[in-house]
């Protein structure tokens, strides 16, 4: 598809995850008019960079997704009204895989203990028994992609065993074992650490349930940074509850932000995060530099580079 590009707008939704301006800024160059635009503005651009979907985008011919997660996008309406939709799936693996990281490495050393210990100035040693190191343990990674991989990178060089699920239990690079959903129970029954990174889809939709958590085991941890309803939310709060795992880390949830209402604010052995995984410094420079690369291509006549639709 070609189409004249003469205005991209960053859409004000990804002050959420980075100031707008500095996209805008770090794209000057391009032979083009950039800047920051809101609702308004969108019906005057010919493409637009955005976290969140407004209707006004079906007017114009390309859209870029900050995040690789592109469920909030209707992919019918940007078929029918021929809008190019990219995604910014590759940038996070290793950002992602860090903040894992840092989730087991609480759990094990008791790190998030210690932290709410100091509020209350309270110096309080951990048993004996109670920390351990991540050296030896598994983690089973649920979604074996750019995210999955990124996590088992990270969690690899740890001395984790990682194992991965996905559709079929062909082999993958970076997991030491690969179990087909239809195997999930049997996938997740060793596991120290079950963490799912899957994209949300009709496959996905609480593929996380009650049968899941009562197949892991009883000191097991459950970390979620793909997207809140690939989990069963009421399941895992009554797996926590009845002590049938361990803990959790969440990142995502099925309603954001989480409700102050909610349980897992106050949760032993629950660390909650505001679906910020993937936050860092440089996550307006990888963004652009998709971008950039997707200008170029338009330019050439070349097939866009991470297109969804």
């Amino acid at each position: 598809m070609q189409f004249e590009l003469e205005r991209l707008g960053v859409h004000d939704s990804v002050e959420a995850v980075f100031p707008p301006s500095e996209l805008a800024d770090f794209l000057a160059d391009l032979p083009l008019e950039v800047g920051v635009i809101g609702d308004d503005e969108i019906a005057a651009c010919d493409a637009a960079v955005t976290l969140e979907h407004r209707e006004a985008f079906l007017e114009v011919d390309w859209v870029h997704s900050i995040q690789a997660g592109v469920d909030r996008f209707p992919f019918g309406e940007f078929e029918a009204d021929d809008v190019i939709l990219t995604n910014s799936t590759g940038i996070h693996d290793r950002w992602v895989g860090e903040t894992v990281a840092g989730y087991l490495l609480s759990f094990a050393r008791r790190l998030h203990d210690h932290v709410a210990n100091q509020q209350e100035r309270r110096w309080d040693q951990p048993e004996w028994d109670e920390g351990f190191t991540l050296s030896g343990t598994t983690a089973c990674v649920l979604g074996t992609g750019t995210l999955g991989s990124g996590v088992a990178e990270v969690l690899g060089s740890l001395g984790v065993r990682v194992t991965g699920v996905r559709r079929s239990a062909e082999p993958v690079p970076g997991f030491e074992e690969v179990y087909a959903t239809d195997n999930l129970l049997e996938a997740v029954a060793d596991a120290e650490f079950v963490i799912v990174t899957l994209p949300l889809t009709d496959e996905t939709r609480h593929l996380v349930d009650a049968d899941v958590f009562e197949a892991m085991r009883e000191d097991a941890y459950f970390v979620n940074v793909g997207r809140g309803p690939v989990v069963d939310e009421a399941a895992l709060i009554d797996a926590l509850e009845s002590e049938t795992i361990e803990g959790a880390a969440l990142d995502v949830f099925e309603t954001e932000p989480l409700p102050e209402e909610s349980p897992l604010w106050e949760l032993d052995e629950v660390i909650v995060t505001p679906h910020c995984a993937a936050f860092t410094e440089d996550y307006f420079r990888a963004v652009g530099d998709i971008v950039r690369e997707n200008v170029s291509r338009l330019e050439s006549g070349e097939e866009f580079y991470n297109r969804v639709v």
